[in-house]
């Protein structure tokens, strides 16, 4: 299924940036056609010696590289649904029948997480990402069958002496415990969607279970957020809190606080519980405040080498889509507040500064994947690309006068 370069010469092209002037309008169609070119320029290498692979998922171009690293789907690989989910929200811009066909063959490859026992709690990303908006587009029942049965596989991680999911099976015995990690309240909206479409109710008690004892455990009094909390695994408590990929453990990661921002604003939205709103909304001052100038955060907010530190154009990402749906939760007021500090980091995202353009074939430059790992630093990361399109649609939407999230 070859698809067609119609795009020469993007590198050289020349795109208007916001960055400087902060009042300035992002034109969301602009940013929009731009995702759409980048999309079909990765296409044409994946495509080069024929028909790709569609079980070898995108997942980072390190400096200086032109395009995609791909990783073979498998349980151990967190990011597989990140790629597929890109193609339905760029099929869903753009009415293109080709990139439909392409995001149903990169979706299937993720089929077999529905029926295997979950190795861990990132079945969220994996399955909701990409089956989740093919469902949302097109209404297959089949994928309504794979979320849900990929929910009910989630759910086994459940733990309810603790009244929450375990993230790391595998780290249980490193970490001394118990361990949810924030990344892990991301997971949550789709066991909430398969309680609402035909899934067991206690799905929908499990993501309620599981905010309440993250609020609880996971945050400090500033309300920034701790990465992971530890429990015992006989008694429930609570009996460390510490990082996996921030710098230290009194420090605010910022994909960290980003994943939490995001969390609880799905959180309100399925429950309607105010309890909710009024917690996101000091999660979302404290990541606001200490912002740097351009609006896209340094790896982490406590890196001792600020202003030479990484940036995280993903942190920025995943909070400008995140406030775009809080937005819709208030009048005028706050709601347009949060949605003009959305359009802020869409607009420095869309700039010179982290727009890959001609540099290579994904969105955005500049994210760090795991700092202490020293991976992935200061590259192209798929999950920045996929909450980047999946903001700029979230804004469409709201500027032609319809719901963030549908």
């Amino acid at each position: 299924m070859k698809i067609k370069h119609l795009f020469l010469g993007i590198g050289v092209m020349v795109f208007a940036s916001c960055a400087v002037d902060k009042t300035k309008k992002l034109d969301v169609d602009k940013e929009l056609t731009y995702c759409d070119m980048q999309i079909h320029r990765a296409l044409s290498e994946l495509e080069k010696d024929g028909e790709p692979d569609y079980t070898m998922e995108p997942r980072n171009i390190l400096a200086g590289e032109r395009f995609w690293n791909c990783k073979k789907v498998s349980r151990e690989e967190w990011t597989g649904g990140f790629w597929p989910g890109i193609l339905w929200y760029d099929y869903e811009a753009t009415q293109n029948d080709t990139i439909r066909m392409l995001a149903e063959k990169y979706t299937e490859s993720l089929e077999f997480f529905s029926k295997i026992p979950a190795y861990d709690h990132d079945l969220g990303f994996l399955v909701f990402c990409s089956y989740g908006n093919g469902y949302r587009l097109t209404h297959n029942p089949v994928y309504r069958d794979v979320i849900i049965a990929t929910a009910d596989s989630l759910a086994t991680l459940f733990n309810p002496k603790v009244g929450t999911i375990l993230s790391w099976p595998r780290n249980v015995e490193m970490l001394g415990g118990h361990n949810t990690i924030m990344d892990n309240m991301i997971n949550l909206e789709m066991l909430f969607w398969a309680a609402r479409n035909g899934g067991d109710r206690r799905l929908f008690d499990m993501a309620v279970s599981h905010a309440d004892k993250t609020m609880e455990n996971q945050f400090r009094s500033d309300y920034s957020s701790y990465h992971v909390a530890v429990y015992d695994t006989i008694s429930g408590n609570c009996i460390k809190k510490c990082t996996h990929q921030g710098y230290a453990d009194e420090s605010m990661w910022a994909r960290g606080q980003a994943w939490a921002i995001y969390g609880f604003t799905v959180v309100f939205r399925e429950t309607g519980d105010p309890k909710y709103l009024d917690f996101v909304e000091k999660v979302v001052d404290v990541y606001l405040k200490n912002l740097p100038e351009d609006d896209v955060p340094y790896w982490d907010f406590d890196a001792p080498d600020i202003p030479d530190a990484p940036r995280d154009a993903s942190a920025a990402c995943v909070v400008a889509s995140a406030l775009l749906e809080l937005s819709d939760f208030y009048g005028n007021g706050k709601g347009e507040k949060y949605k003009k500090a959305a359009e802020r980091m869409l607009c420095s995202l869309s700039s010179e500064k982290y727009q890959s353009r001609g540099k290579n074939v994904a969105f955005l430059l500049h994210s760090t994947g795991h700092w202490p790992a020293k991976s992935e630093i200061d590259a192209s990361i798929i999950y920045a690309d996929y909450y980047y399109l999946e903001a700029l649609m979230r804004l469409k939407r709201l500027n032609e006068g319809k719901k963030a999230v549908e």
